[in-house]
């Protein structure tokens, strides 16, 4: 079977590189998959964990607001396009399938350029900018909430979900208390911020950490340099930067979970039934979709939300509390999620590009 070249790109955040491995995990072998991301984003070192080859290009950041860096990234832009557009000469994929994030906007232009199908996915309900810009020139979109397809043309978008990597289903609840040490019969916390991670709420939950290790036991995934080591030896915790392998194990150990409200995790743990505290990230950080996301997954019953404007340790242990009371009640509501995810739909919609001439 003659095997046909794929590219593709995403990056600036986890949630912008992980579904893309859920998906080229499911590629057929007959499929060469590359990868196109930033220099130095965090999609360098992600992608760099797998066997997938890796190539970096310029990038300039898209902001919503004006800046002198604004026109110093329009010269990265330009110079990350021409680059983009060597690769993708040099690869002569069948399709270019984008993720979001700013680095990919050189690269759907480049696609473009050269007549190379653009494949998109959103995981907000409302798109960033760089999908905004991508969308003029993608033949298919893929949607995980059915609120964003409203954003899109009708006519060549689709509602798929969210694609959850499969290792996620696959983990060992003995193996992940084995591994965090956790011995006794306390429900598990798991707190993540994001990729990128969340220092208020780390704070916050570092100083409650003797009220909820009297009721849970903590798993802290806090982000890149955000390691506190006066708290290395605090029992019924645990801290990690960052976590790849173990976490499949981590999270089927996992009772309830306090996160971000990135679209991409928050569909993970729904897959996983785990009941959520969701913490999004607030107006000034971000153009609001994490709250977006938040409200449409508290409204649906899958989990309680808390605006980081009222996060103090009075009103998260509240909420932490009020979490577990609710978690069975949650966990009905996930179940009439479907468990399937957006893995198959896109696979099956690439799958037919490999007869395109």
């Amino acid at each position: 079977m003659n095997s046909k070249n794929i590219v593709f790109t995403g990056g600036g955040s986890a949630g912008h590189v992980t579904p893309n491995i859920a998906i080229m995990e499911a590629l057929g072998k007959h499929w060469n998959v590359h990868y196109i991301g930033s220099f130095n984003g965090i999609e360098k070192e992600i992608i760099e964990r797998t066997s997938i080859p890796y190539n970096g290009i310029s990038s300039g950041k898209l902001r919503r607001y004006m800046s002198k860096e604004n026109v110093l990234d329009i010269g990265r832009v330009v110079k990350g396009f021409w680059q983009a557009r060597r690769l993708l000469k040099k690869i002569k994929p069948k399709l270019v399938f984008s993720k979001g994030g700013f680095v990919t906007v050189p690269v759907v232009l480049a696609a473009k350029s050269l007549g190379i199908p653009v494949y998109l996915h959103e995981s907000d309900m409302t798109p960033g900018l760089a999908n905004r810009i991508a969308m003029r020139f993608s033949k298919k979109i893929f949607t995980s909430f059915e609120e964003a397809a409203s954003h899109f043309p009708k006519e060549k978008t689709t509602v798929v979900g969210s694609p959850v990597r499969k290792l996620l289903f696959e983990g060992n609840a003995s193996k992940g208390k084995r591994f965090l040490g956790f011995e006794k019969k306390l429900p598990i916390l798991t707190i993540m911020g994001g990729s990128l991670g969340a220092k208020r709420i780390n704070e916050e939950v570092r100083g409650l950490l003797p009220a909820l290790t009297k009721q849970f036991q903590i798993v802290h995934i806090c982000g890149k340099g955000q390691i506190d080591r006066t708290y290395l030896s605090h029992p019924g915790y645990r801290q990690f930067e960052y976590i790849s392998e173990e976490l499949p194990d981590i999270l089927a150990a996992t009772n309830l979970v306090l996160t971000r409200g990135g679209s991409n995790s928050i569909f993970e743990f729904l897959s996983l039934r785990i009941p959520m505290l969701i913490i999004p990230l607030t107006l000034s950080q971000s153009r609001g979709d994490q709250i977006l996301n938040a409200i449409s997954f508290r409204d649906k019953g899958y989990s309680l939300m808390l605006e980081e404007e009222n996060l103090t340790q009075e009103v998260l242990l509240g909420h932490i509390i009020e979490l577990r009371e609710k978690s069975e009640q949650m966990k009905k509501a996930m179940a009439a999620f479907p468990a399937s995810n957006g893995v198959a739909s896109i696979v099956e919609a690439i799958e037919k590009t490999r007869y395109y001439k």
